[in-house]
């Protein structure tokens, strides 16, 4: 997968640095409160665009991978992270079935094509362990058929029953779909306080109110 935008100066732009601690202190809570109870403590966990290192800093695991193409993603991801610069459409430093636990937050629609994303969920499922999983998190097009677009790098559109139906045609199992999980940017309605995000996540009507993006939890088949 070829690389043309130049991302560190993009996410520069997007995300200033003075938001980059309140979204930190969010991640912080949706990994202790949320994602937690799909990553063991002793799993092997591999982060997919990582970007700043928002879950993958946060969450407990035995061992952590994390790639990214942004140059500025090495400096920010903790000492305990084995980080690699390389497509999420060539894996190949990550032995086969070598990972419990996959993650990735709003990538797929930054990639070109369907046929990539293809290639993505291939190397995803070649080094995931039997019964492993990916946790996928992204826009909803259904929820956001304007604001979807006012992103320069957005190309594909999904929903969690078009990317559940992708990924069953590559041989993954629908775990879990749903809709609507969390507003649609940190810098949205969220609520900013630790407190007040750990309250969100336990009152699920917020999630119909405010919810924008979609989580999806897809298994590798056991046998």
């Amino acid at each position: 997968m070829k690389q043309t935008t130049d991302l560190a100066k993009l996410y520069r732009h997007r995300f200033q640095p003075d938001a980059l601690a309140p979204k930190r202190r969010i991640w912080k809570v949706l990994c202790r409160d949320f994602f937690s109870r799909y990553v063991r403590a002793d799993a092997v966990v591999l982060d997919l665009a990582c970007g700043y290192g928002e879950f993958i800093n946060e969450i407990v695991a035995a061992r952590k991978f994390a790639i990214d193409l942004n140059p500025d993603s090495p400096d920010h991801v903790a000492k305990d992270v084995t980080f690699y610069s390389t497509a999420a459409d060539d894996l190949s430093m990550i032995a086969d079935g070598s990972v419990d636990v996959v993650f990735t937050s709003n990538f797929f629609e930054h990639l070109p094509t369907k046929n990539v994303l293809n290639d993505v969920l291939a190397e995803v499922l070649r080094v995931l362990r039997p019964g492993g999983r990916i946790l996928m998190m992204g826009p909803n097009i259904r929820y956001l058929p304007g604001e979807y677009w006012d992103f320069y790098d957005h190309h594909i559109p999904l929903s969690e029953h078009s990317l559940s139906e992708g990924l069953a045609s590559m041989g993954f199992e629908i775990q879990e779909a749903i809709g609507k999980f969390l507003p649609y940017t940190t810098i949205s309605r969220i609520p900013q306080h630790p407190l007040l995000v750990a309250l969100y996540l336990r009152v699920r009507p917020a999630w119909w109110l405010m919810g924008k993006q979609f989580f999806v939890v897809a298994a590798k088949p056991k046998g």
